[in-house]
């Protein structure tokens, strides 16, 4: 469950290292967010000379959270922090490679490009 104000680790080698969520998109009055679903979020801290800088507003999509994702089957997925993937307008991801496990989910919501990048998808 992520909510503004949560701090999210980088999944991916953007240049950010840590972001800040302000924002949920798709709702007006979303409590919190899931994975899969994209966030506004602010850079909080950033790796010296990259594209991203710190404080910079952008998008980004969840890809891992640390409270329990339960599937159709009863099995229930949980990772150990909450990680999201810094992306553009049209949904592609900024960084070239994906580090860490990747849920399943995201391939029906049409974030292919992630999954495909991604070591392991669960």
């Amino acid at each position: 469950m992520i909510q503004p104000q949560t701090h999210l680790n980088v999944a991916d080698n953007s240049g950010a290292r840590k972001l800040m969520c302000i924002r949920i998109i798709g709702t007006n009055n979303r409590r919190y967010a899931y994975i899969g679903d994209v966030i506004v979020a602010v850079i909080k801290e950033a790796v010296p000379n990259t594209p991203l800088e710190r404080s910079e507003v952008i998008r980004a999509v969840i890809v891992r959270t640390c409270k329990e994702l339960k599937r159709n089957n009863g099995m229930i997925i949980q990772y150990d922090d909450n990680a999201a993937v810094v992306i553009d307008q049209e949904g592609n991801p900024k960084g070239t490679r994906i580090f860490g496990a990747i849920a399943r989910e995201l391939r029906q919501l049409n974030f292919t490009k992630i999954v495909s990048l991604a070591p392991e998808v669960l």
